[in-house]
């Protein structure tokens, strides 16, 4: 029997979505274990006064959670 956790994080890119997302689920990788299924809850653009796009993707991820 398995237990597992959904936590929200949001990545950023300079180029697209994806690479939003794709930017989340590495970094989060890096300090979560086994890591299952990744939802792209919300997704939002912030202008920069220079006219500069930041993507930014929401995701709900989840990982196995294993007690200490």
């Amino acid at each position: 029997m398995s237990v597992y956790r959904v936590i929200d994080v949001i990545g950023t890119s300079a180029s697209s979505w994806e690479e939003a997302a794709r930017e989340a689920i590495t970094t989060a990788a890096g300090s979560l274990h086994d890591l299952r299924i990744a939802e792209v809850t919300k997704q939002d653009i912030v202008v920069g006064d220079d006219g500069t796009l930041l993507y930014r993707s929401r995701l709900q991820l989840s990982f196995k959670y294993v007690p200490d």
